[in-house]
């Protein structure tokens, strides 16, 4: 399903852009279009999950770094992918004070987890394990490959402002019927991309993790930290890059008019009560044989502040 919908979103893609471009110059803007979109829809299929990486320079690291918490850090999430019975992700860390995760990649054989180093200094150990190991399940439920393309797609669509001034006319005289179609297929376009993102997957994944991490109070409270945290503090690049906001496992968005075009999240207060609702389940285990309770501190993080903090 999920593939079927990522090639659904390249042939949209492909259609807005030659549909704009004959807008813009007509039979010949449509032939360069349909070339760039080819073009893009190729190189996002193969190159997404590095394009959202590089846009938050985030940094690959294993069980051996050398700061003792983030191979603590790397070490839980392959102890979790193998339970899982997983392909071993990549794993990065990226310099945001602002705590939130998300995973990429267009397989599971070529997936990536990354979570920002606001993460570490608010949540604890537990707590990060349940975070990622909800994204370990968007890994294992093939989400990551309609996410990262969407998010490069529907990044994609502001490159169509350029196309409309270079193709529209000059400068000084810009073609308006070019600078109309932008204003309404560029947000009509990205609306489009973003409802291709079911709200239904936080939910399930949520559920999986909660699983694969073996305690949903894990997550549960690390989703209410982190909405606390995403409220409070900014995330200049996602800010800069609002496509990319359904990835994250909290909208690291600050909720104006523009960023609210990329809200796709469900409210954390339903995803929190499914979670409680999941504490009676039979659920597999403590994946990592860590202490019960999320909200107790276990492991090098200790129980009010994170080594970031």
């Amino acid at each position: 399903m999920n593939t079927a919908k990522t090639f659904m979103l390249l042939a949209a893609m492909t259609a807005i852009f030659m549909g704009v471009g004959y807008l813009i110059g007509g039979a010949g803007g449509m032939a360069i279009a349909f070339v760039v979109a080819a073009g893009m829809n190729v190189f996002s299929y193969w190159n997404s999950d590095k394009m959202v990486l590089s846009a938050y320079r985030a940094v690959e690291v294993g069980p051996d770094h050398r700061d003792p918490l983030i191979a603590t850090y790397a070490q839980d999430v392959l102890t979790m992918a193998k339970k899982a019975q997983m392909p071993r992700p990549r794993i990065y860390v990226i310099e945001n004070p602002q705590p939130n995760a998300f995973a990429t990649g267009r397989n599971p054989e070529n997936a990536a987890v990354a979570a920002t180093t606001g993460l570490f200094s608010m949540l604890t150990r537990q707590e990060i394990a349940g975070v990622m190991a909800h994204e370990l399940a968007h890994v294992e439920s093939h989400d990551t490959l309609t996410m990262t393309v969407a998010a490069t797609l529907a990044g994609a669509i502001g490159m169509l402002a350029n196309f409309a001034m270079f193709f529209g006319g000059d400068r000084e005289r810009p073609n308006p019927i070019a600078m109309i179609a932008m204003m309404i297929f560029a947000p009509m376009a990205a609306a489009v991309v973003q409802m291709a993102i079911s709200r239904s997957r936080e939910y399930e994944a949520d559920r999986l993790g909660a699983e694969i991490a073996g305690d949903p109070q894990w997550l549960a409270s690390a989703l209410q930290k982190i909405q606390h945290g995403a409220r409070h503090v900014h995330n200049e690049e996602a800010e800069r890059n609002p496509a990319t906001a359904h990835m994250f496992i909290i909208n690291p968005l600050a909720g104006g008019l523009r960023d609210n075009l990329f809200s796709t999240h469900p409210a954390t207060e339903n995803r929190v009560a499914q979670l409680h609702a999941l504490k009676g389940n039979d659920l597999p285990g403590n994946a990592l044989g860590l202490d019960e309770g999320a909200g107790r501190s276990s492991g090098p993080w200790g129980s009010k502040k994170g080594p970031w903090g």
